[in-house]
């Protein structure tokens, strides 16, 4: 391959146009993927440590590492749930505009479009190392979710409020719309090769569902 994976940031549509001569591999979409879930699976180590110390009193001994660690490991996986969904809806989106190609070369150049991501996983991960240790985390008595369930979620809505927690989830969601958007401009440039499309197309075929999802996301933010 004559272009290297730094221009897939900064000239994507070279990068494709080089590619799609070359046989379809998803080794190193795959590798740019992993390391991304691997990234994002400390952060969701990190952020479920304070639903662990919310929870401390009133679950068994170890339970907080368990949950921690499952949470972690949740989070590479939904990585990978997450690469499959977007290829395939821009494959079934494309395939409306009369596209042609297969999923698996779809499934490659969308791999290879996550890579900015990377770079969000990691400031991600710093904000979240800077902003947990101010979160006040309410503690709840061994035995209060016996005598009222209510409270846990009283708790929950408590830690949610904080200041520290609101303020690193604003952050931390800004950063993910700002670097999904980078992927998107990369995703259309691979979707127009992958699938041989027009520029308009395959902007469509990208945009509609990344702005779809990050409205979904604003809204998530702010509640409105």
């Amino acid at each position: 391959m004559k272009h290297s994976l730094f221009d897939i940031l900064i000239r994507p549509g070279a990068f494709f146009q080089d590619a799609i001569a070359e046989k379809v591999s998803l080794k190193i979409p795959g590798l740019i993927v992993l390391v991304l879930g691997i990234v994002s699976a400390v952060y969701a180590y990190l952020v479920s440590g304070v639903t662990g110390k919310l929870m401390a009193g009133v679950l068994p001994s170890g339970m907080d590492t368990v949950i921690a660690i499952s949470s972690a490991l949740f989070a590479l996986i939904l990585i990978f749930i997450f690469w499959a969904i977007w290829a395939g809806v821009f494959y079934f989106i494309s395939s409306f505009l009369k596209g042609n190609g297969t999923y698996k070369r779809t499934l490659e150049f969308i791999g290879y479009g996550y890579l900015p991501q990377i770079f969000g996983a990691i400031l991600t991960l710093i904000v979240a190392i800077q902003y947990i240790p101010r979160i006040v985390v309410p503690q709840l008595a061994t035995g209060a979710i016996q005598e009222d369930p209510q409270i846990v979620q009283e708790a929950i809505n408590t830690l949610m409020h904080d200041p520290a927690m609101m303020e690193m989830t604003q952050i931390i969601s800004i950063i993910s719309i700002v670097f999904l958007l980078w992927s998107a401009n990369i995703w259309i440039s691979g979707i127009r090769n992958a699938r041989q499309l027009s520029e308009r197309d395959s902007a469509l075929c990208v945009g509609i569902p990344v702005v779809l999802y990050i409205i979904y996301m604003i809204y998530s933010m702010t509640g409105i």
